[in-house]
Formats: C-alpha cells, sequence, structure tokens
C-alpha cells in the first residue's frame, strides 16, 4: 500500500453536482445519471440494476473473493399527501427527518408531464402578525406543515388545474455553500459526501495506475434513506463492504470532526471484529485522523446487505456531520481523510484468504486474541 494524492479540487466540484441534483428516494434516475457520467470520467466501468443501482468495478490482480465500497445516492424528500381547499398541499416524509427541519425550506414539486413548480415549506401558523404567540406554541409535526406553492393557487381547483396530485415528489433545495476554512453547510450530505469521497478515492487510484490485488466494486445505491439499500445490488463472490455514510457529531459521540469515524457498532449491532480493525490499523500506519464511535439510532447499507442473506464482512467508514438529517455541516477535511483511507483499503490484501468460498475448512478461519479468566488454578 501506497498513500496516493487525492484531489480535493475533483472532491468538492463533484460534491457540489451532487448536491444540487435533486434525488429523494423514489425519484433517483437523473442521479444515477451523473454518477454514471462521473464513472465514466474516470473511465471506471460499470451496469445498473433494473431500479438503477450501479455497480462499478476497479479491476484488481484477482477478481475473487473481491470488496466493496457502498455510498448511496437518495436523500430525504416529501410526498405530496393531499390537495388543500386553500391551495396548498400537505406532505409526508420520505425517509425518517423532523418536521422542524423542513419548516422554512425552498422546495420543488415535481408532477406529472415533466411539470415542475417551486414552493415553501411553511407551519400552519406562519404569520406572527396574525398568530401572535401560537406561532411558538403550534406543535412541529408533519401534520401541521404545508407548501405554500409559486403560482396564482388559492383554492383545490386552481391546484388539479396546474396539474398537481397525490403523489407527487417533493425535493428539498440543498443550497450548498463552502467556506474559505472549508466547511461545507448543505441539505443531503448524507450521504453524497460520502458518494464524493469515494469517487475522489477511485481518481486517486486511476491516476497513479496502482494495481489492487483484487477487484474493488464500487456500489452506489438509490434506497438507503428507506431501509432498502443495498440489498439488492451485491453478488455472491464479494467477501468485504465497506459502508461509507455519515458520523454525528453531538456531545455523547466520539465523531472525529476533521478526520475519519470508524463505526464500531449501529442499531443493526456490531460491525465485523477484523474488518474494522483493519481499517483502524490503516488509518494508523498512514497518519489518518481518525475516531472509533457507537450510533444508537443509525442504520446504513450494511445492514440491509446482511438482511437480505449476504454472508460478507461489513463495516461502516464516517465522515463528520453536524446536524444530521437537518441543517447539515461538514468539513473538507473530514472528507480527504475518509477519500485516503478508502484509496488505501482498496490497496490491500483480502482480509482472509478462507473468504474466497461462502463454505470452507477451518484453516485460515481468524481468532480474536483474547484472555479469559476462568478461575481454575
Amino acid at each position: 500500500m501506497r498513500r496516493l494524492d487525492v484531489d480535493t479540487d475533483y472532491l468538492q466540484r463533484v460534491l457540489l453536482r451532487l448536491l444540487n441534483t435533486p434525488s429523494p428516494t423514489g425519484m433517483t434516475d437523473v442521479i444515477v445519471h451523473v454518477v454514471c457520467e462521473e464513472l465514466e470520467a474516470l473511465g471506471i466501468p460499470y451496469e445498473l440494476t433494473r431500479r438503477g443501482a450501479i455497480r462499478a468495478n476497479l479491476s484488481g490482480t484477482r477478481y475473487s473473493p473481491d470488496r466493496a465500497i457502498i455510498g448511496h445516492i437518495d436523500t430525504l424528500g416529501a410526498i405530496v399527501k393531499r390537495l388543500k381547499d386553500n391551495g396548498r398541499v400537505s406532505m409526508a416524509m420520505i425517509g425518517h427527518w423532523s418536521a422542524r427541519f423542513a419548516e422554512g425550506a425552498r422546495c420543488t414539486l415535481y408532477c406529472d408531464d415533466g411539470k415542475t413548480f417551486r414552493g415553501t415549506i411553511l407551519p400552519l401558523k406562519a404569520s406572527g402578525h396574525v398568530y401572535n404567540e401560537e406561532i411558538d406554541t403550534q406543535p412541529s409535526c408533519w401534520e401541521n406543515l404545508e407548501v405554500r406553492i409559486d403560482e396564482v393557487c388559492h383554492s383545490l381547483k386552481d391546484l388539479q388545474s396546474l396539474g398537481i396530485n397525490v403523489g407527487d415528489h417533493v425535493s428539498i433545495d440543498a443550497a450548498p455553500e463552502i467556506t474559505a476554512n472549508g466547511f461545507i453547510n448543505s441539505r443531503h450530505l448524507d450521504d453524497k459526501a460520502g458518494v464524493a469521497a469515494i469517487l475522489a478515492a477511485a481518481k486517486a487510484v486511476k491516476d497513479e495506475g496502482v494495481e489492487l490485488p483484487v477487484d474493488c466494486h464500487l456500489l452506489f445505491t438509490i434506497s438507503e434513506e428507506v431501509g432498502v439499500g443495498a440489498s439488492h445490488v451485491l453478488h455472491g463472490d464479494v467477501a468485504e463492504m465497506v459502508s461509507v455514510d455519515n458520523g454525528t457529531i453531538a456531545p455523547l459521540q466520539n465523531t472525529s470532526e476533521y478526520g475519519a469515524t470508524i463505526t464500531m457498532q449501529d442499531m443493526s449491532g456490531p460491525f465485523d471484529w477484523h474488518l474494522t480493525r483493519r481499517l483502524i490499523d490503516i488509518c494508523r500506519k498512514f497518519g489518518i485522523e481518525h475516531t472509533r464511535d457507537v450510533f444508537r439510532y443509525y442504520r446504513s447499507d450494511a445492514a440491509s446487505a446482511l438482511e437480505a442473506g449476504n454472508d460478507i464482512r461489513t463495516a461502516l467508514v464516517c465522515f463528520a456531520v453536524d446536524g444530521s438529517h437537518g441543517w447539515e455541516r461538514t468539513h473538507i477535511r473530514s472528507l480527504e481523510a475518509v477519500a485516503r483511507l478508502l484509496s488505501l483499503y482498496m490497496q490491500s490484501d483480502p482480509s482472509f484468504k478462507r473468504d474466497r468460498k461462502a463454505i470452507g475448512p477451518k484453516a485460515d478461519f481468524p481468532k480474536q486474541q483474547m484472555q479469559y479468566d476462568t478461575g481454575a488454578e
């Protein structure tokens, strides 16, 4: 393994392109094309599932047992639930996020026949001049939100005339901003920042002409935010998979705000002991800033892969996000650290030779280094 240069300008440029491409779960066709174009520009072959999940491949000296690095390109969003008599629409959320972070958001409604309408998500009681202190006492929930559409629209009939229907998708503006000192503020950093880091790592490998020891699949899923994730894009040769997603900055968490975070467990259970520590060892050896963390209310593509019956080793590498699923912020140093770690992991040997086969003998099966005090003399 050798340290590779990560093209930070490319990372930022791709991230902005992804953030400015709306892709709530269920409406991901356009961003699939965007990611495919980036793969084509890097000279990385790929194929698509029926619904558009992407499986790209960086060839190694051996094709099996191969590995995968995975991120998701779908985001949170909303869907029209009801057309209202006042010419506005109520919504249901896509994915799991709090209504308090939807309040005030600019958005786009996507209707049949390619029609789109701009609007703003507002609480039902939005004016202090009308409702006084009631604007502060109204509960924050999706039932108390509506979309004010930027059209001459004041009745149910007006909505129907515009061609707005129940079930129309609503995307939330990302509104990205990168400051001079490296902070990136935007919605939907989860997981477009992770996807940008994966692509930047792949570019580093391609630019340097590095020979990988085994095939490495780059997987991009389209329904992680609703729990489906990697359940439909893997194949049987994959022995180990690293999921890339956001880590959470909070007082009781241990996520590295300016480095990579290796997740030891999320709500689906512990990640693979050996693969996780392989990543930690790479960070230590190459001086990559990192921490370990445990997430209580969190799941990733790795969980859906295991739940679908895949017998693979999984790990989770995170970039930092403050205000996850809300007003999100990360730092370019964290994305660089993740990209560097991934570029080194791609160069590492498979964790165990026996993983080439799903079922095999005990030879080369790992043994955790533990000492037990049984109390015996």
